[in-house]
């Protein structure tokens, strides 16, 4: 199954409050931390509504 392995790239100061959420909820605190989450259609919409504050790199596990 794919992963993704998500880094957090950008601050969320002057985010709105639906973005930190967001952020928060892949479970991304600081930046330049990285999670692994596994590719599903949830996590790839949260993906996409923050892909300006982050990193995205796909892992064949």
């Amino acid at each position: 199954m794919k992963q993704l392995q998500i880094k957090l790239v950008r601050s969320l100061i002057g985010r709105t409050e639906s973005q930190r959420e967001t952020v928060k909820s892949l479970g991304l605190r600081k930046m330049n931390q990285v999670v692994l989450r596994e590719d599903s259609p949830s996590v790839r919409g949260m993906v996409n509504k923050v892909r300006h504050l982050i990193e995205l790199t796909e892992i064949d596990a």
